[in-house]
C-alpha cells in the first residue's frame, strides 16, 4: 500500500484553523511560530482569530494555509513516525507538498507564498479579472468556449481541471462573462462566476510569475524525499533543479488536478492524508480515483484518532 500526503489550496481557510491544534500540540505550535519569525508579523493570529477580511487577503491566506497544513504534520510526526511515498497539493497546496518532502525550508515558503499572494494580487486590477466554474463540459469543450470569448487584450483560458466535470476558467472580466453567457448553449450544466480577488492560473498572471522567478533565484532547493506531483505536468518529480521552474510555471499554467490524482493512482497510491483545513480535496478525489481512501486531517480529534490507528 502506498500512501501519498495531499495538501489543500487557496479556499480552504477559516478563522479559527490551527488553533486547537497549536494548543494541544506544541510541534504545532512552533511551525506557527517560525512562520511568524519568518513574516515579521503574527500569521497564526490572523489563522486563529482573524479578522476575516484580513485573512481573506490573498497575501495572507497562502501563507496561512501553508503554515496550517505543515502544523498538522509536524503534530502527526511528533506523535508518530509517519512514512509517505508522494506528495501532491492544489495549486498553492504544491508549495505545503514542497516543505513536506524536504525540498523547500518553511520559512522561506510561507515567505515566498506570502509574495507570491502580493504578486498575484498586484498583477490585474481589481475588477479586471474574474474565474468561473462550469460543470457538464470536457476540456475541448471549454477551450474552444474560451477561444470563442476571447478578444484581444481579454483573454480566458481554462485554469482549474478539478475532475468530475467541473473546470475553472480565468481571465479579463469581460471575457469570462461572455464565456458564462455562451456556457449553457455549449452543453454546460451549470456555469457560476467564482467569488475570487484576481484570475489566477491564466496568462494575466504573466507579471507575477516573473516577479516570482526573481526572487526564487536566491532561495535554496534541495531534492525532495519523495516525488512531488506538480499541478503544471500531473506527474512526479524529484529533480530539485526543477522545482523552481514549475513553481513558476504554476502561476500562469492550469491546475490539472484530475490529472495529477490519476497520476498518483498510477504509482499504485491506495491511501491518501488530506493535511489541512478543509475537506475538498477528498471531495474530488473520490470523484477521479475510487481506489485512493482518503483521510482529512485538520483538527486535534483527527490528529489523534490517526495516531492512535483509528483511522
Amino acid at each position: 500500500m502506498k500512501t501519498a500526503l495531499l495538501f489543500p489550496g487557496q479556499g480552504s481557510q477559516r478563522v479559527g484553523m490551527g488553533r486547537d491544534l497549536a494548543i494541544r500540540y506544541p510541534a504545532a505550535r512552533r511551525v506557527y511560530e517560525e512562520a511568524d519569525d519568518a513574516l515579521g508579523f503574527a500569521i497564526s493570529k490572523l489563522c486563529w482569530d482573524g479578522p476575516e477580511d484580513d485573512l481573506q487577503l490573498t497575501a495572507h491566506t497562502q501563507p496561512a494555509i501553508l503554515t496550517t497544513s505543515i502544523a498538522v504534520l509536524r503534530a502527526i510526526e511528533s506523535e508518530r513516525a509517519l512514512a509517505f511515498d508522494v506528495v501532491a497539493g492544489h495549486s498553492l497546496g504544491e508549495w505545503s507538498a514542497l516543505v513536506a518532502a524536504g525540498a523547500l525550508r518553511l520559512a522561506d515558503a510561507v515567505k515566498l507564498t506570502h509574495l507570491r499572494g502580493k504578486l498575484m494580487q498586484e498583477a490585474v486590477p481589481v475588477g479586471q479579472g474574474a474565474m468561473a466554474a462550469l460543470m457538464g463540459l470536457d476540456l475541448a469543450a471549454v477551450r474552444a468556449l474560451c477561444a470563442e470569448a476571447s478578444a484581444a487584450g481579454e483573454p480566458v483560458e481554462p485554469a482549474n481541471m478539478n475532475g468530475a466535470g467541473q473546470i475553472v476558467i480565468s481571465g479579463h472580466v469581460a471575457a469570462v462573462d461572455r464565456a458564462l453567457a455562451a456556457a449553457k448553449g455549449k452543453g454546460a450544466k451549470r456555469a457560476v462566476k467564482l467569488a475570487v480577488s484576481a484570475p489566477f492560473h491564466c496568462s494575466l498572471m504573466q507579471p507575477a510569475a516573473d516577479q516570482l522567478a526573481a526572487a526564487l533565484a536566491d532561495v535554496a532547493v534541495v531534492a525532495p524525499s519523495v516525488p512531488v506531483v506538480t499541478n503544471v505536468e500531473a506527474a512526479p518529480n524529484t529533480d530539485a533543479r526543477r522545482v523552481v521552474e514549475l513553481l513558476v510555471r504554476q502561476v500562469t499554467a492550469p491546475v490539472r488536478w484530475e490529472e495529477s490524482v490519476q497520476a498518483l493512482a498510477g504509482l499504485g497510491v491506495t491511501r491518501a492524508l488530506e493535511l489541512g483545513s478543509g475537506a475538498v480535496l477528498r471531495g474530488l478525489v473520490k470523484r477521479i480515483a475510487e481506489t485512493i481512501d482518503v483521510t482529512t486531517i485538520g483538527e486535534p480529534h483527527e490528529v489523534e484518532a490517526f495516531t492512535q490507528g483509528a483511522s
